[in-house]
C-alpha cells in the first residue's frame, strides 16, 4: 500500500486501538497497524476479545507489521491464562518488538467472568500478578508462592533475564487509579470520560504515585477520547460513538456512570428501553441506522458530548483540550487509521514536535530508553 507519507515522523502523544470494537476479520490489524505507523501514529493498543480478538496473536501480528511504532496490550486480564504463560507472551514480545512493547493489564467485565466462571479481578491480586511477572522478567524464581494471584510450587523463565517491560494498566474506578499510580509504568483510562473525570483521574493517580514514594511526573498517563470525523457517513459514526457508549454501559454502565457523576436516570432510562435490550450483540456492530438513531435519542448528550465529533480541526482542538487536563498522551479510539488520518494532518499543523520529544514512542514509557536491547 502506497501512501505520500509513508515516512511521516511519528507523534508519540498520539495512539490509536488496532481493530477498535466488533471485528471478523482480524487480519485487518495487518494493515492497520502498516498505516498507523505510516500516518505518524506514535503507537497502537490493542484490546482483547474472546472471539476472534488474542491478545498475544494480535500483539505478534501489530509487531511484524511495524518497525518504528510501539505496540501495547491494552488489556488482557491476568486470571484468563496461567503466569507463567502471560509472562512468556510478554517477553517473547518484548524482544520480538526490541523493545516497543508494553504489557496492560485490567479488570475485565465480572458479568462476563461469571458466565465463564472465573473469579472477579481485585487489586490485591492485579498487584499480586504484576510482581510475579516483573520477578520472572528479572531473571528470577517464584517458589511456594501463595497470595492473591494463585497458588504456584515453582515458576521460571530463564535466570539470565534482565527484561525491562513496562507495565499498564487499564483504570476507570478510584481503586484501579490508585493502584496504577502505586505500581504501573502507565496508565489507560477509559472511553466516554468527562473532563472532570479525567482531570480527577490523573489527579488520583499522581497522588498514589507520591505516596507510594514514586515520581509521580513519572507515570505515563493516556486518556482516551471517541474520535469520530465528519467524513464518515452517519451509519458510521453513530456505530463509534453511539453504539460503543451503549456496548460499555452494556457491561459495565454503573461504574462508568459513577466515575463521570451522571444521573443514574439516564443509565436506567437505557436500560428499560424496550427496542434496544431486544437487541442482541453488541451496538457498535450493527449497521442498523434506524436502531443507532434511536439510541442516540435515548442517550443523555451530555454522555455523547465526552467524544470528539465534527471537523479534523474540532478534533484537534479536543486533543489539546485533553493534554490540558494533564494527561500525557491522547488514545483516539473507535476509529481506524484512516478514519483518524484528517485529524493526525490537523494535529500535525498545530504540534510543537519539541513539546513531545521527551516522549516514548513505547506506550508504557515515559522516556526513550538509551541502553540497547541484548
Amino acid at each position: 500500500m502506497a501512501h505520500d507519507d509513508a515516512v511521516a515522523p511519528l507523534m508519540p502523544e498520539l495512539a490509536c486501538y488496532g481493530l477498535a470494537g466488533h471485528s471478523a476479520s482480524p487480519a485487518d490489524l495487518i494493515v492497520e497497524a502498516a498505516r498507523a505507523e505510516e500516518l505518524g501514529l506514535g503507537s497502537i493498543l490493542l484490546s482483547e476479545r474472546f472471539a476472534l480478538k488474542d491478545a498475544a496473536v494480535m500483539a505478534g501480528a501489530a509487531v511484524a507489521a511495524t518497525t518504528r511504532i510501539g505496540v501495547g496490550t491494552a488489556a488482557t486480564n491476568h486470571n484468563t491464562r496461567h503466569p507463567l504463560v502471560t509472562a512468556t507472551m510478554a517477553t517473547t514480545l518484548h524482544r520480538m518488538s526490541g523493545g516497543r512493547y508494553a504489557f496492560g493489564l485490567g479488570r475485565g467485565i465480572p458479568l462476563l467472568f461469571d458466565i465463564m466462571g472465573l473469579p472477579h479481578v481485585t487489586s490485591a491480586q492485579l498487584e499480586d500478578a504484576v510482581g510475579i511477572y516483573r520477578t520472572l522478567w528479572r531473571g528470577g524464581s517464584v517458589a511456594g508462592h501463595d497470595g492473591p494471584a494463585g497458588s504456584y510450587p515453582y515458576l521460571v523463565q530463564d535466570s539470565s533475564f534482565d527484561e525491562d517491560i513496562p507495565v499498564l494498566l487499564m483504570a476507570m474506578g478510584d481503586n484501579s487509579l490508585r493502584l496504577a499510580g502505586r505500581i504501573a509504568d502507565g496508565v489507560v483510562l477509559h472511553t466516554f470520560m468527562s473532563d472532570t473525570a479525567v482531570a480527577r483521574s490523573v489527579r488520583l493517580v499522581r497522588e498514589a504515585a507520591e505516596r507510594a514514594g514514586r515520581d509521580p511526573a513519572q507515570v505515563r498517563i493516556w486518556s482516551v477520547m471517541a474520535t469520530i470525523e465528519d467524513s464518515l457517513d452517519e451509519t458510521a459514526r453513530l456505530r463509534k460513538l453511539v453504539g460503543r457508549l451503549a456496548t460499555y454501559l452494556t457491561g459495565y454502565g454503573d461504574v462508568l456512570v459513577r466515575v463521570n457523576g451522571w444521573d443514574p436516570a439516564g443509565l436506567e432510562r437505557f436500560r428499560a428501553d424496550e427496542r434496544l435490550s431486544a437487541h442482541s450483540g453488541a451496538l457498535d456492530a450493527t449497521d442498523d441506522l434506524d436502531l443507532l438513531r434511536h439510541a442516540r435519542d435515548v442517550l443523555p448528550e451530555e454522555w455523547l458530548a465526552c467524544a470528539a465529533v465534527g471537523s479534523a480541526e474540532h478534533c484537534a482542538d479536543r486533543i489539546e483540550g485533553q493534554l490540558a487536563l494533564g494527561a500525557d498522551s491522547v488514545v483516539l479510539h473507535c476509529a481506524t487509521p484512516d478514519e483518524l488520518a484528517p485529524v493526525l494532518a490537523a494535529w500535525r499543523l498545530r504540534r510543537d514536535p519539541e513539546r513531545f520529544a521527551h516522549l516514548s514512542t513505547n506506550p508504557g514509557r515515559l522516556h526513550p530508553r538509551e541502553d540497547p536491547l541484548p
